[in-house]
């Protein structure tokens, strides 16, 4: 069978078949001109759709454009593509969170997926006059998320006071249908990001390791996920040569990847920073160059289909059923990806 046909068929089938979901990554509005940004989420989206993915995930910074307002064309231009929010505590009361979720659901009849941010760039908390500590971040997550999940749920009038916040008697209208509950993720790479996690019953997401430090099912939680690059094609050759003329090597990049580790409190940055596989190649197809250059904030799993999609399963084995892809550079990366995950799911 033809690799386009392949895809095609996995598009069609992926929701029933796989039983993983799959999100690729909106592009970021600082990474191109203002002027092709709007037409550059269009297609990422449509080609996440088609690809069979189950959504898309939105970053927010200080420097990016409102991810609620990103979501909103990602909804208006696809059919299925489920908006993966992230959301900061810093930026947002949590009943404004509520409220974008019921709204959502009210005028598109479509499912939110909430990526609740604990940390992000320092500089953008300190801008904000917000000097919480790591593991309090994750506190105050704890009570943010509390109340966007019982405001949602909507069988009662919602009071909580605690450390960070305060409401009493707060209801939500209108009302959230509870088949368009939405999924939540949060960051489970710290000791303190998993316990908040599973104290929420949330997804925990991590920033993976080489694939042969996880045994099966030995310690991931249910419905985990991982942060991770695709780049695969039918050979290894036209793999790497893909991955090579994408991240080239850029000193200014490992520069402020280096500033970066120095002022980071995050966990996961100082774990993928500390594991010394830049290169990849016939050893491993995981690949840490683009993090190292400053280019993205994930591995990287390069090689053949073959290749890549046995790494996967060993993934998938660990108990990983979540996939947070990298933003697609052109559509022959969700194709790709659409692949080496039916692949995956047969060889696990």
């Amino acid at each position: 069978m033809r690799p386009d046909t392949l895809v095609k068929q996995t598009a069609m089938d992926s929701k029933k078949e796989l039983p993983v979901k799959i999100f690729s990554t909106a592009p970021q509005s600082v990474d191109g001109p203002q002027d092709t940004y709007l037409e550059r989420v269009v297609e990422a989206a449509k080609w996440s759709e088609a690809a069979g993915c189950t959504g898309m995930l939105v970053y927010t910074d200080n420097g990016i454009v409102d991810a609620w307002l990103v979501a909103q064309i990602v909804i208006e231009n696809t059919q299925t593509l489920c908006p993966l929010v992230a959301t900061q505590p810093v930026y947002m009361h949590p009943y404004s969170v509520a409220k974008m979720v019921t709204s959502f659901a009210y005028l598109y009849k479509r499912k939110i997926y909430l990526n609740m941010v604990a940390g992000g760039f320092k500089t953008d908390l300190l801008a904000l006059c917000d000097d919480t500590p790591h593991d309090k971040r994750y506190d105050r997550i704890l009570e943010y998320t509390t109340i966007i999940k019982e405001l949602l749920a909507g069988s009662s009038p919602v009071t909580l006071s605690g450390g960070f916040y305060r409401v009493e008697n707060l209801r939500l209208k209108p009302a959230l249908p509870s088949h368009l509950l939405p999924g939540i993720f949060l960051s489970g790479s710290s000791e303190a990001g998993m316990k908040t996690a599973r104290a929420l019953g949330a997804t925990a997401v991590e920033y993976p390791n080489p694939a042969e430090e996880y045994e099966a099912n030995s310690r991931v939680d249910n419905d985990a996920g991982i942060r991770i690059g695709i780049i695969a094609d039918e050979t290894e050759q036209g793999a790497w040569q893909i991955a090579h003329e994408r991240f080239p090597p850029d000193p200014k990049g490992q520069i402020a990847h280096k500033l970066a580790m120095k002022v980071s409190d995050s966990v996961w940055h100082k774990q993928l920073s500390s594991l010394d596989q830049e290169i990849g190649g016939a050893s491993s197809p995981y690949w840490l160059w683009p993090f190292k250059n400053y280019k993205t904030f994930c591995p990287y799993l390069v090689g053949s289909y073959e290749r890549v999609s046995a790494e996967l399963a060993k993934y998938v084995k660990a108990g990983f059923v979540n996939f947070i892809l990298d933003i697609p550079a052109e559509k022959r990366d969700l194709k790709a990806a659409g692949i080496v995950f039916e692949q995956a799911v047969k060889r696990a």
